[in-house]
This record gives structure tokens, C-alpha cells and sequence, in this order.
């Protein structure tokens, strides 16, 4: 499968898919911050045809002018909100067969539309609380796959600093795995399962299901493609 990740430098979950066999390509302003295939400029001078080749988009629009944790300067940037809006809506109109916008809570919930679906990291394996607001196109829900101890919230009491807003743009490493395994539609070769997440050793990643039998085997002859 082609999978687009927009508006990502992290490059975290561009490899999530990657590892899982995917063709995976991250596009943002910024370079990546990991090898790995990015295409560095503004996406909205691509041309419409060039979206056509990817089957999944995986998009983190910049919250900057849309996350109600910012509602006290709304009035003062009317301008770059709308703007941000317009961002939003292009990107949903994209022509691509599946389509997940993700973004804190913002006002994409009642200027375009509501979320499918609100996650926490808590649910994925990270003891932390992110507010994160998905809306969906022909994609499932994700199902949490690691709900664990711990509501620290620790992004929200970051400092104030240079670096903070990538820091707080950043996608959580399970829930980039999280829609790796569940919209990338893989299958264990071995035995057949449809994992929910990584087993992660030193020597690769492998099913939790057979891990057993997979000792040493790579990551490529580990998974298929359902589709």
C-alpha cells in the first residue's frame, strides 16, 4: 500500500508503516528528522493528480491557529484561522480512498465537523494524557491496544521554548503503530494473525502471537499485505 503521512518531520509514522512493508512517504516544511523517504515543501503545490497514487493519507494539520487551548488569541488571528481551516478542508478533499486528519481539540469540530474518534496516548501504551481528535475517511476507529497506569500530562506542562511546538506536534510511537497495523491491513505470514502492535526485541520486531518462530527472521519475510 502508498501511504502519505502530510505535515510530518518526525518521520514516526512514515516507519511504522514502512516496517510493516508499506511504501510509505512523509511530506512537511521542515526535513525529516530521520533518513527515510520525506519530500521537503508545500504540499497545496503538488498538483491534485500527483495524490491519486496513494491509497491511505495520514495527515497532522499545524494546530496553531485551531486548537481551542489557544481560544484567547482567536480573535486577534481571525485571518490565519481561517486560513489554517481552508488547510483542513483541502486535505480532506484529497483524492485519496482513505483519509485520517489528526489534531488536538480544536475548532475543526464545529467550524467542518466533528471528530470520529478522540484518543488518548494512555490507550496505546504511553502514560500521558493528548486529547487527539481524528476524523476518518473509510477507516475504522482505532482500538486501543495497550491501555496503561499514568495520566501525566506531561506535554501541556512542557516550558516554554523554541522547540516546544514540534515537541507537542510529535505522534505518540504506539499510536503511530497503532494505525500502521490497523489501517495497513498486515497479516503475519507465519500464523496468520492480524497483530495490533510491535513486539519489539533487539534483534527486530516481530508478532506477539508466534514470536517464538520468528527468532531471527526479518521484517520483510515476517508480514504481508491483506490487500
Amino acid at each position: 500500500m502508498k501511504v502519505a503521512v502530510i505535515c510530518e518531520f518526525s518521520g514516526t509514522v512514515r516507519e511504522a508503516f514502512s516496517k510493516l512493508g508499506h511504501e510509505a512517504i512523509s511530506f512537511d516544511l521542515l526535513p525529516s528528522e530521520i533518513e527515510g523517504n520525506h519530500v521537503q515543501g508545500d504540499v497545496q503545490d503538488l498538483p491534485l493528480e500527483y495524490w491519486k497514487q496513494f491509497d491511505l493519507a495520514i495527515c497532522h494539520p499545524p494546530c496553531t491557529h485551531l486548537a481551542v487551548s489557544g481560544a484567547r488569541w482567536f480573535k486577534d488571528k481571525q485571518k490565519e484561522q481561517q486560513e489554517a481551516l481552508d488547510f483542513v478542508r483541502w486535505l480532506m478533499d484529497l483524492p485519496i480512498e482513505k483519509i485520517a486528519i489528526e489534531n488536538p481539540i480544536s475548532v475543526i469540530s464545529s467550524r467542518i465537523r466533528k471528530p470520529d474518534q478522540i484518543i488518548q496516548p494512555w490507550q496505546f501504551g504511553h502514560g500521558e494524557t493528548k486529547a487527539t481528535c481524528l476524523w476518518l475517511k473509510n477507516l475504522n476507529k482505532l482500538e486501543p491496544t495497550d491501555i496503561v497506569e499514568g495520566r501525566e500530562a506531561r506535554i501541556h506542562k512542557m516550558p516554554p521554548g523554541e522547540n516546544r511546538w514540534k515537541e507537542r506536534s510529535r505522534t505518540y510511537k504506539g499510536i503511530a503503530e497503532a494505525m500502521a497495523f490497523q489501517w495497513g491491513g498486515v497479516k503475519c505470514v507465519s500464523c496468520g494473525c492480524t497483530p495490533t502492535r510491535f513486539r519489539e526485541e533487539d534483534e527486530g520486531f516481530y508478532c506477539p502471537n508466534c514470536f517464538a518462530d520468528l527468532v531471527g527472521i526479518s521484517v520483510s519475510e515476517v508480514w504481508g499485505c491483506i490487500h
